[in-house]
């Protein structure tokens, strides 16, 4: 052998195994919407799935397989124009939106705008390495299961006795150059208290406490889609900017360009699937707690709502409600609800929902029956990647035992669906981010599979949404889940925070983390108001600070200013263990605490005409209804670290107040405190106090008054708030006026949707449109033809119109001294004002 020979040789030896940088472009093919490029060792393919938005795809095999995730929904390709052009160094595409540059050399892609401006960069050098890793199967000792008892219930499990490799997959590191000043947003719902992503390192996997979206926005107007089911690290730190994908079959991710957000996330909508119209009843107010414990207590906490006037449109049934011993059995304990046909009959006579806590552990004789066909992926999880094992859970399991016996709503929980750390092991590594990584990301592997840690929630939602689709028409799907991935939204969802603990650290931790889930694509999120856990346990994630609970006074602000922040959320919820939370466990009529709880709720349903509507933009204009002020302000980068301000639909900026004023956790009274905090107004528009109706100059931070009974809440001039009566329940008062409060100092325009409340008719065009636009110059308000029809529509509504001034149209309560009355029928009015 030559002395290069073995030269070569003991290179190769060094290098086996270590990751390999993809080498030049060899050969380059046009086909319809795309261009492959064969690379020395693999494939690279850029294609146009429409002129804003591209898929890249590479991968070290000889053909690409894609990552199995069914995140995007099936498509019918459109053809789009693009130029194309290969020279010694570059190819360029040319859609009608951007410009792409591939390096002949590197394979590193450059995005552009059509003015030439850089939108982001791959890595120049280095954009992609790939590591080969074995996918193992894992063998357990099923003979030897053991029930552990955790504070997340009963878990089953198995030792693992072995492992077989059955193929192997890549580590893929996805290298990007990003901007000075951009700010990055997204990555899902996470503990870190980030808002802007730049100079972060995030952690992608699931857990009570994580739902991770592969989906980052940027502040220069693009977003990344990453179609990857495994473990991921985002980096951009001291060790570079990069994706790290732990499990891949390739490289296969969406660069979608806005510029503004709201057009990004209606590519990501594109591509992974729309929301759906959630029914009205959910944007009231759903009181739950951990854990009602018989029919009995339901039926009075709901009389007991209605005899107070307390407005509420769901009650939910928490976990136990199954036969001992059996933890997740889809049955209800005939013990204790012999009859639960007339408990859930008894909670529609009082005009309210009920919503049920299913899991996906199957035990008794539903782990048996589904073990023998073949049907458990981990110990007691139901394998709901397999269409038939969706199936059965819900045919045999869920409608047959729950459905049928009149159930609303679905409460998903531990739909991670295993944990490594929820435990007292969890306490040895408290702080350590990537210790808990590892802990928690290998029973998901061992469990899912390598390659789809991150998708059981979406296989499990769908199985759900699509059959009882399957079975009924007439009432809309709606599923709270505690694990989130992208694609989830498409499925009838809301995702909530997880079992969080009561400490205004956490709470503060909340808002940032809500805004980047949401602004993934994924539009519906929600906390426990007041915590999961309130007192202070052995285990690290049951720290709470306030062991007197409701007879705490600490406890009760803490609260109160949950609920005022949760009541600008998509949903308005109340739970927890260890004390109860109906509105009159913190206090009397006439106490501050009670008084404003009351009034946030009384608040939630004057606005539902309001809330509704943006539901439908939500639904039918990909719109997202909480929002970080990002959105709305992407060119004020003043905005792009603040993590407790945030819009409400497009009128109304809310600002939670995240620290005590009234009592220290000691439950000591702060004097000399001022009930304040400060609060900065987005520039390029005027904002009105909703409180008192001051006017404000845009672009400035201003001291704003926090009292107990609210939050500062500003609305943009040039906005119109539709609002109505309190209402008991969402559907009491159908033909109830509208308030049509109007803010001037801009132009502006709203549009006011109807439907019948909770059906899927509207899928066949059974809806209403109301346009309102506001002309600020002449003072008129044109309320336009009414667009559309349903059964049952109110065809005459009294229209009470409001020009907001100081100290006239402002708060919660009804406006007494109106500007004018209009009788609406459906045909156009132009009403000055």
């Amino acid at each position: 052998m030559t002395h290069l020979k073995k030269l070569l040789f003991v290179l190769l030896v060094l290098f086996q195994g270590m990751p390999m940088i993809h080498a030049q472009v060899l050969k380059t093919t046009r086909l319809q919407n795309k261009i492959l490029c064969q690379l020395a060792n693999g494939q690279l393919a850029v294609e146009f799935i429409n002129p804003e938005v591209i898929r890249v795809q590479c991968t070290n095999e000889s053909d690409f397989v894609g990552n199995g995730t069914d995140m995007c929904v099936s498509r019918t390709p459109e053809e789009v124009a693009f130029t194309f052009s290969d020279n010694e160094k570059t190819i360029v595409l040319q859609s009608e939106k951007l410009n792409v540059e591939i390096n002949k050399l590197t394979t590193s892609i450059c995005y552009f705008d059509k003015s030439g401006k850089l939108l982001l960069a791959e890595n120049q050098t280095a954009p992609r390495t790939f590591e080969k890793v074995n996918v193992e199967k894992v063998r357990l000792d099923t003979k030897n299961k053991k029930v552990e008892k955790t504070a997340d219930g009963e878990k089953i499990r198995a030792e693992v006795i072995g492992r077989d490799t059955v193929g192997h997959a890549w580590r893929c590191r996805q290298q990007f150059t990003w901007a000075n000043g951009e700010a990055l947003f997204g990555l899902g719902c996470h503990e870190e208290d980030y808002m802007n992503l730049r100079g972060k390192m995030q952690y992608l996997y699931q857990h009570n406490l994580k739902k991770s979206v592969p989906v980052l926005m940027s502040s220069v107007g693009y977003g990344l889609l990453f179609d990857v089911g495994s473990s991921m690290i985002f980096h951009d730190d001291f060790e570079g900017s990069f994706f790290l994908m732990n499990a891949v079959y390739e490289v296969d991710y969406y660069f979608m360009y806005g510029p503004q957000f709201d057009q990004i996330v209606s590519h990501y909508r594109t591509l992974t699937g729309k929301v759906q119209m959630m029914p009205k009843y959910v944007f009231g107010y759903t009181q739950s707690k951990e854990r009602y414990t018989s029919p009995h207590e339901i039926d009075s906490v709901l009389t007991r709502f209605r005899t107070e006037k307390i407005p509420l449109d769901m009650i939910v049934q928490d976990w136990n409600y199954w036969k001992p011993g059996w933890w997740g059995h889809k049955k209800f304990d005939e013990n204790f609800y012999p009859n639960p046909d007339e408990m859930i009959r008894k909670v529609h006579q009082n005009n309210a929902h009920y919503m049920l806590s299913i899991w996906p552990t199957m035990n008794g004789n539903e782990g048996t029956e589904m073990a023998s066909k073949g049907f458990l992926v981990s110990n007691s999880i139901y394998d709901a990647y397999n269409p038939a094992a969706r199936k059965m859970y819900w045919d045999e399991y869920v409608n047959k035992n729950l459905f049928s016996k009149g159930v609303d709503a679905w409460w998903c929980d531990a739909s991670e669906p295993i944990d490594g750390d929820w435990n007292d092991r969890g306490n040895a590594i408290v702080g350590n981010l990537r210790a808990r990584y590892l802990m928690n990301t290998k029973p998901l592997e061992d469990g899912l599979g390598l390659t789809r840690t991150n998708t059981f929630s979406l296989h499990h939602a769908q199985g759900i949404y699509e059959n009882q689709r399957l079975l009924t028409d007439k009432k809309r799907v709606v599923n709270l889940t505690r694990s989130g991935f992208a694609g989830l939204q498409r499925y009838g969802t809301f995702v909530w925070n997880g079992d969080t603990k009561a400490t205004w650290a956490d709470f503060a931790q909340w808002i940032p983390s809500g805004l980047n889930y949401m602004a993934t694509g994924c539009p519906y999120w929600t906390i426990d108001a007041g915590a999961f856990f309130v007192k202070s346990r052995a285990q690290w994630f049951g720290k709470g600070a306030f062991d007197k609970g409701t007879d705490d006074m600490a406890y009760r602000e803490f609260y109160v200013r949950n609920v005022q922040f949760c009541e600008w959320l998509p949903m308005f919820r109340s739970h927890g263990t260890e004390f109860a939370r109906e509105p009159w466990q913190f206090g009397k009529k006439g106490e501050p605490f009670y008084e404003s709880i009351l009034q946030q709720i009384n608040l939630r349903y004057r606005l539902l005409p309001y809330t509704y509507s943006v539901a439908a933009m939500v639904a039918f204009q990909d719109y997202t209804m909480t929002r970080m002020l990002a959105f709305d302000f992407m060119d004020d980068a003043n905005v792009y670290n603040i993590k407790d301000q945030f819009m409400f639909g497009p009128a109304i900026m809310a600002c939670p107040v995240t620290k005590p004023i009234y009592y220290d956790v000691n439950s000591k009274e702060l004097k000399g405190v001022n009930k304040t905090r400060s609060v900065y107004l987005p520039k390029n528009t005027n904002w009105i106090d909703f409180w008192t109706g001051k006017k404000y100059q845009g672009g400035i931070t201003i001291t704003a008054d926090a009292p107990i009974e609210h939050i500062p809440v500003f609305v943009r001039a040039g906005a119109i708030v539709p609002m109505s009566p309190v209402q008991q329940y969402a559907s009491e008062m159908p033909g109830a006026p509208y308030e049509i409060r109007i803010y001037p100092g801009e132009n502006g325009s709203f549009t006011i949707y109807e439907d019948e409340g909770d059906n899927y008719n509207y899928e066949q065009g059974k809806s209403a449109n109301i346009v309102l636009q506001w002309d600020d110059k002449n003072k008129m308000l044109t309320i336009g033809d009414r667009q559309g029809s349903f059964d049952n529509m109110v065809v005459k509504r009294n229209f009470r119109l409001v020009l907001v001034g100081e100290g006239h149209g402002v708060g919660y309560a009804e406006c007494q001294n109106v500007d004018k009355i209009v009788k609406y029928t459906g045909k156009k009015l132009n009403v000055a004002l």
